[in-house]
């Protein structure tokens, strides 16, 4: 009942904000890490280029413009969070007041790993770039990035096609039917 409760306009409203301040974010990053001057080579310690990453490299005093370009990041981020929280309230609300307890467990059903997988990202986000420099490891950076950058995109299909009876009966048939075969060798 989505699209009976919020229309095309704030649809369409919400996108422009997410795809606006996303652009936004990434062209004051992109203009910052890419006017300062690099003296440490140009080899980031990662599978992809982190601004804390390629900060280390620099050679003048990046200090303040990590720190402007954080607050703005932060503030962005505070409120796409408020944003998420408020949502979810709404949304448990309205689940709440569903008569039925089986639309009840459904939606709940859909909710809750989607809520599971935002708040890894969030969480595994936040760790990353506010953790304190004395725990600073290429190992544990590489770790973390990967848990906030892969997992989250590779979890949601599998959350939401768990709930597609057919397809979990199929996985399960999949794997008794491997198990079946390793017993038999």
């Amino acid at each position: 009942h989505y699209g009976s409760l919020v229309g095309s306009r704030a649809c369409a409203q919400m996108a422009a904000a997410a795809w606006g301040s996303g652009f936004l974010n990434a062209v004051l990053h992109t203009a910052t890490t890419f006017s300062l001057p690099l003296c440490h080579g140009n080899a980031v310690d990662q599978f992809f280029c982190e601004i804390p990453h390629i900060l280390k490299l620099s050679c003048s005093d990046a200090s303040l413009r990590e720190v402007w370009a954080l607050v703005f990041s932060i503030f962005l981020a505070f409120g796409c969070f408020v944003f998420i929280v408020v949502s979810y309230v709404l949304v448990f609300r309205a689940v709440l007041r569903m008569p039925s307890e089986q639309g009840q467990h459904k939606a709940f059903s859909t909710c809750l790993p989607h809520l599971a997988v935002v708040s890894l990202m969030v969480s595994t986000a936040m760790f990353a770039y506010l953790k304190p420099p004395s725990i600073l490891t290429p190992s544990l950076d590489l770790v973390v990035s990967l848990l906030y950058s892969i997992v989250p995109p590779a979890a949601n299909p599998l959350i939401y096609s768990m709930r597609n009876w057919e397809l979990r009966d199929s996985i399960r048939t999949l794997l008794e039917y491997t198990h079946l075969q390793q017993i038999h060798l």
